[in-house]
C-alpha cells in the first residue's frame, strides 16, 4: 500500500508540474532577464526580477542599448520627416507596443507573439519593451533559421537543384550559422563568390553547384552572373545576356553619367565565374578564367575578359579573379551593394518592397530617401543586426496603420503610415501554430511539439500554396487558401480541446473567469486585448454556452479566420 501511494504521489506531482508549465504563460511571473538575453549575476544575493530593483536594472541596460542606436535612428527619422514635409503629408501616430512587437515577430521569426512573451514583456517599463523584444528575437534560433531560409531563396532558389552535387539544406544551415554569429554581410557575400571545396563540407559552395545542371557538371557563369547582379547588387541585367539594351531599361558605366547597358557588360561579368571549376572529388577549385561567347550578329565566338559593368576603380588589384570580383561587389563605396541589402531587409521587415521590385534598383534611379540613408549607414559596418535594430526603432516602422486622416497608397509608400500587407503563407502557418501554444514554439519546445510544427507547416504550405522566390509579390487570397483556413487539418488540430498541447484547453482550465478567457484568446491569436465591446460580447457567449471549452474553440476559429489575423498592420 505504501509503495502504491508513493507511486501515485509521484504521478500527481508530475501532473501538477506539467500543468504548471503549460499554464505559466497565463501569469506574469516569468523572468525577462533570461528570456531577453540580458546578463544576470549567478550570485544568490542577486534580486529576482519581480523586485523593482531588478526591473530597473534591466530597463537601464535596455535604454543604454537603445541610446547607442539613437544617432543612426535620428538620421533616418530626420530624412523621413523632411520627405513627408516635402510631400505635404502628415504622419500617423505611433502604434502601441504590442502592435509593433507583433510586426517584429512576424518579420524576424515568421509568426505572431506567444502569450508567454507578452506576459514577460508586461513586466518591463513600456518604453523598453520593443527594444527588449528585438534583442530577444535577434538571439533566437528561430530568427537565424527563418532569415536563413528567406535569404536562401534569393541566393539559390527554392528547388532541390542538381542531384548529389547540391545540398540546399546544408547551404541554409550554413547561412543560419553566419546570421547567428552576426558575421558582417560583406564577408558572407565574399565567401559565396569565392567559395571552394566540396558542397558537403563547404556549404557555401552550393551557391555555385546549384548551377551545375545547366553547364555539364560545371558552375554556370551565365546563371551566376545573373544571380550575383540581382541578389547582391539589385540590378536586373539578365536581358543583356542576349542583346544590348535597346529600350533604356538598363543603365551601366559611370554612375554619375550612365550609359545604356551592352551585351558585353553581362558576359564580362560572367567571365569572372569561369574560373570556378569542378575538380571531381576535390570539389570546386579556382583556375584560369576562360570564357568565350558568340555575341548577337557575330559570326564566331570570341574570348571574353572579366570586367565589371561600372565603377572599375573599385576593383582590387590583388587576388584571383573571383577574389577581385568579391572585393568589387562588397566594396563600401559600391553603393548598389548596400542598397540591395537594405532593400531586402526592408522588405522582410515591412512585408513588401520599398520601391518597385526588391531586386530591381536601377543604377541611375534614386531609392526612397530613408533607404538611401540606411544604405549609407550600412556601408560603414555591414552589420545586419544593427540595420534591423535601426529599422525597428524608426518612426516608419513604429507608425500606426490607422490615423485621424484618410490613409492612401501614397501615405504607405512614403512611410507616413505602416502599410497593410497580407501575411505570406509561412507567416500564416506560423501564426496559427504559435497561437495554439501558451509558450513560444522554439528550440526549447519538446521534440514532439517541434515535430508537429514541422509536419503541420509542410502540409499547410502544400495546400495553401508557397510563393517561392517571388514571395513579396502579394496578391489576393484564393478560394483554395480560404478553404484551407476554414476546413484545414492544421487549424482544426490547433484549436481542439487537447489538455496536453493546445492553448484553447489551457485557457479554459486556468482562466479565472470568462472575461479573462476572452482576453487570453485575443492575446494568443491577435496579440492585442479585445475592445470593451468584443470582451462583453464574447464573455457573454462563453457564459451562456453549454460547454465553455467548445465556445473557446469557436472563438479561436473565428479569430484565426478573421481578416485581422491574415494581415500585418
Amino acid at each position: 500500500m505504501f509503495a502504491t501511494a508513493v507511486r501515485w504521489g509521484w504521478f500527481g506531482f508530475l501532473v501538477l508540474g506539467v500543468f504548471g508549465y503549460m499554464a505559466s504563460g497565463l501569469s506574469t511571473t516569468d523572468s525577462p532577464t533570461e528570456d531577453f538575453g540580458l546578463d544576470r549575476s549567478t550570485d544568490s544575493s542577486t534580486p529576482l526580477l519581480d523586485s523593482d530593483a531588478s526591473v530597473q536594472s534591466v530597463a537601464l541596460e535596455l535604454r543604454t542599448w537603445r541610446d547607442a542606436m539613437a544617432q543612426r535612428v535620428d538620421r533616418v527619422n530626420t530624412v523621413r520627416n523632411r520627405e513627408l514635409d516635402r510631400l505635404g503629408q502628415q504622419s500617423a501616430d505611433p502604434a502601441d507596443w504590442m502592435t509593433v512587437c507583433r510586426r517584429l515577430s512576424l518579420a524576424l521569426v515568421g509568426s505572431g507573439m506567444s502569450l508567454e512573451d507578452i506576459r514577460t514583456l508586461q513586466q518591463l517599463p513600456e518604453d523598453v519593451r520593443e527594444a527588449a523584444y528585438v534583442q530577444r528575437l535577434l538571439d533566437d534560433k528561430r530568427f537565424h533559421d527563418y532569415w536563413a531560409e528567406r535569404w536562401t531563396r534569393s541566393l539559390v532558389g527554392t528547388e532541390n537543384g542538381p542531384f548529389v552535387v547540391f545540398r540546399r539544406r546544408r547551404f541554409r544551415y550554413w547561412l543560419a550559422e553566419q546570421i547567428a554569429a552576426n558575421e558582417p554581410y560583406d564577408k558572407i557575400v565574399s565567401d559565396l563568390i569565392t567559395a571552394e571545396g566540396l558542397w558537403t563540407d563547404q556549404p557555401q559552395v552550393n551557391f555555385l553547384t546549384v548551377t551545375f545542371d545547366s553547364n555539364d557538371g560545371q558552375p554556370d557563369p551565365i546563371r551566376l552572373a545573373a544571380r550575383t547582379s540581382r541578389a547582391f547588387l539589385g540590378l536586373r541585367i539578365d536581358c543583356l545576356q542576349c542583346h544590348d539594351d535597346f529600350l533604356g531599361n538598363v543603365s551601366l558605366g559611370d554612375i554619375q553619367s550612365p550609359r545604356a547597358g551592352a551585351q558585353s557588360d553581362f558576359h564580362q561579368l560572367a567571365a569572372f565565374f569561369s574560373s570556378a571549376k569542378n575538380s571531381g572529388l576535390q570539389g570546386v577549385r579556382t583556375g584560369d578564367a576562360e570564357y568565350q561567347y558568340q555575341y548577337l550578329n557575330a559570326t564566331e565566338e570570341v574570348a571574353v575578359e572579366p570586367a565589371v559593368p561600372y565603377s572599375p576603380e573599385l576593383m582590387p588589384a590583388d587576388g584571383d579573379v573571383r577574389e577581385q570580383l568579391a572585393g568589387w561587389v562588397t566594396h563600401p563605396d559600391n553603393k548598389p551593394f548596400s542598397r540591395a541589402a537594405v532593400s531586402r531587409v526592408w522588405a522582410l521587415m515591412f512585408g513588401r518592397a520599398a520601391s518597385g521590385a526588391i531586386d530591381d534598383l536601377p543604377l541611375d534611379a534614386d531609392l526612397p530617401p530613408m533607404l538611401e540613408q540606411l544604405a549609407d549607414d550600412f556601408s560603414k559596418d555591414f552589420d545586419l543586426r544593427r540595420l534591423i535594430r535601426t529599422i525597428a526603432a524608426s518612426d516608419a516602422f513604429r507608425a500606426d496603420s490607422r490615423a485621424s486622416f484618410v490613409i492612401t497608397q501614397a501615405h504607405e509608400d512614403s512611410t507616413a503610415a505602416f502599410p497593410l500587407v497580407r501575411l505570406r503563407p509561412e507567416q500564416v502557418a506560423g501564426s496559427i501554430i504559435q497561437s495554439s501554444r501558451i509558450k513560444s514554439v522554439d528550440r526549447d519546445s519538446s521534440f514532439f511539439v517541434q515535430l508537429q510544427k514541422f509536419g503541420s507547416t509542410n502540409d499547410f504550405l502544400e495546400r495553401y500554396g508557397d510563393m517561392g522566390e517571388d514571395e513579396f509579390k502579394g496578391g489576393s487570397i484564393t478560394i483554395t487558401q480560404r478553404l484551407t483556413m476554414i476546413n484545414g487539418n492544421m487549424l482544426r488540430e490547433s484549436i481542439g480541446s487537447n489538455p496536453i498541447m493546445n492553448a484553447s484547453a489551457h485557457i479554459d482550465m486556468f482562466s479565472a473567469d470568462d472575461e479573462t478567457a476572452v482576453d487570453n484568446v485575443y492575446l494568443c491569436v491577435l496579440n492585442r486585448h479585445p475592445t470593451g465591446q468584443e470582451r462583453e460580447h464574447f464573455a457573454g457567449r462563453l457564459a451562456s454556452a453549454d460547454q465553455r471549452s467548445q465556445a473557446i474553440e469557436d472563438l479561436y476559429w473565428v479569430l484565426l479566420n478573421s481578416t485581422e489575423l491574415a494581415w500585418n498592420h
